[in-house]
């Protein structure tokens, strides 16, 4: 049995932003949006029905933004880890993030780490890798 990985639920105060950041960031696209939670998707996802599994596992996943009363207090289990491609300009790539509202984070990294940890606008961690072309 193999189950399709649908989406990534992101707790958080202001969806709509944390949303649109992350859309942003990642060039999606918002695919839903409501008082109860907003949707990000890829450019190539679409809501039309698939009916082999094999489609069905193969559609791309989701960001889903949700509200939470309660703040972030301790470090995320779960992160997104964010790659360049070897054509793109890494530290470019890292000084506009940080433009945008991300800030440095230090989770114990150490100095000669190949990953750059930061904090989205609201404080979920997520690392920048090093370029790569797969």
């Amino acid at each position: 049995m193999a189950l399709h990985w649908y989406s990534v639920v992101v707790d958080c105060h202001d969806i709509a932003a944390q949303a649109r950041w992350w859309a942003e960031t990642l060039d999606w696209q918002i695919g839903f949006e409501n008082e109860e939670e907003v949707v990000i998707a890829p450019p190539e996802a679409t809501e039309d029905p698939v009916e082999t599994l094999a489609e069905w596992r193969h559609r791309p996943q989701e960001l889903v933004f949700v509200p939470v009363e309660e703040g972030k207090s301790v470090k995320n289990r779960l992160h997104i880890d964010l790659a360049p491609h070897t054509s793109q300009d890494r530290e470019a790539e890292i000084a506009a993030l940080i433009e945008r509202g991300a800030t440095r984070v230090d989770v114990g990294q150490t100095d000669d780490a190949t990953w750059t940890v930061l904090a989205d606008p609201e404080g979920n961690e997520f690392c920048v890798l090093s370029s790569r072309d797969r």
